[in-house]
């Protein structure tokens, strides 16, 4: 590097040693006590840019590819760019074939169907070809991992906004629908179902994301018809619970089979409309029998994950309060959008005050959580809750 390049460059270099290098061998609490604001941003917007660089090779090899490969599983796409490339980045439709316990063949064909099922005025829409040709296929433990690795190379190479992300499919496709849109929430802006099968999914998870269903009157087969009116009963009810945090829309044509006709070609429009909440003030979690170590900004330890656990959890100016926690240990992520971490943070459990005092910024924190790839989930500070108390 000659002279005049590293002294353009000396600003970046002091900041990643002041509050990278040096908070290693400094008390943790001095060196968190004189992390501001404004270096956590800085740190934030410097370590989103080095994850960038580190992944994007492997980001590279699978949008070139078309495939993401994941142990003895192999997820091949296809999509199309529609549009032009707006402002603040581009949507993405991710959009789940049916067909399941079938030939392969009989899968290709579905998969085939499905890339040209759907046109949105604007974005890329990309159909996966499952990994696999079971039953569940769409909802079966390395889904989840392998979409989030297509989420990050459509950031990287097509320039996704994270915050217009949409899930929809059909038939099995659909049944993936209704267990990945709750388990995966904090991925998506909004999502859709069509005729499908709810299976043992959770409502509460829909907390914060907008949910269509679109089921033909006539699809009996395994009680779709009857489920999809039930499934509108239930979120009917939890909205008016929670106003506003329940969004939904429910279609259930009478008329219709199990084929709709592109009745539900709707959802397009309807999924376009919204924008992901990536940090909502109140979160209800219920853990999947797929476990995952993250939702929004709630966490568990690696390996700890309880099926059926739930958290409900909610923030009001600097007052965390925990409603429900289920979780041996739970992680409560936090930045300066949620909250001001220049006061003291209140938490209260059962209507006790379990912990009020100041939270520090951390610049671990903000390395571990920006290997995602998204900025809505990079957060700078974390309080440990077990045993009904805040472990420092």
């Amino acid at each position: 590097m000659t002279q005049s390049n590293l002294l353009n460059h000396m600003p970046k270099i002091l900041t990643y040693l002041l509050f990278t290098i040096v908070p290693l061998f400094i008390a943790p609490n001095f060196c968190y006590s004189q992390l501001s604001k404004k270096a956590a941003t800085a740190i934030a917007s410097e370590e989103l840019s080095r994850q960038r660089r580190l992944q994007l090779s492997t980001a590279k090899t699978i949008w070139e590819s078309k495939q993401v490969n994941y142990g003895d599983y192999k997820l091949k796409f296809e999509y199309r760019i529609l549009g032009s490339k707006p402002i603040d980045g581009r949507s993405l439709y991710i959009s789940l074939h049916g067909g399941g316990n079938t030939s392969p063949a009989a899968n290709d064909q579905q998969w085939k169907n499905q890339i040209s099922l759907y046109t949105p005025k604007e974005g890329i829409y990309l159909a996966p070809r499952a990994a696999t040709n079971t039953w569940n296929l769409w909802h079966e433990e390395h889904i989840d991992t392998m979409l989030v690795e297509v989420i990050k190379s459509a950031i990287l190479f097509e320039g996704v906004n994270p915050d217009k992300i949409y899930l929809l499919g059909y038939s099995a496709g659909g049944d993936g629908v209704f267990q990945l849109a709750p388990r995966m929430a904090d991925h998506w802006a909004a999502a859709a179902m069509m005729a499908g099968h709810p299976g043992d999914a959770s409502a509460i998870n829909l907390k914060n994301l907008p949910f269509a269903i679109y089921m033909g009157g006539k699809d009996a087969a395994y009680n779709r018809n009857k489920l999809a009116t039930h499934w509108n009963r239930k979120l009917d009810s939890l909205e008016k619970q929670h106003p506003g945090s329940f969004k939904h829309d429910v279609h259930v044509y009478e008329d219709m089979p199990h084929w709709m006709n592109r009745k539900d070609t709707v959802a397009i429009p309807w999924l376009a409309s919204f924008k992901r909440n990536s940090l909502p003030k109140s979160i209800s979690w219920h853990q999947d029998d797929v476990h995952h170590n993250r939702f929004y900004w709630l966490g568990i330890p690696k390996g700890k994950a309880i099926t059926g656990a739930e958290s409900i959890v909610s923030i009001a100016k600097n007052v965390i309060t925990l409603q429900k926690n289920e979780n041996k240990t739970l992680f409560i992520y936090l930045n300066d959008e949620l909250l001001n971490l220049n006061r003291k943070v209140k938490v209260v459990s059962d209507g006790k005050v379990i912990f009020h005092d100041k939270v520090y910024r951390d610049p671990a924190i903000i390395k571990e959580t920006a290997v995602s790839l998204d900025e809505g989930k990079i957060f700078s500070a974390r309080l440990t809750i077990e045993g009904g108390a805040v472990v420092r």
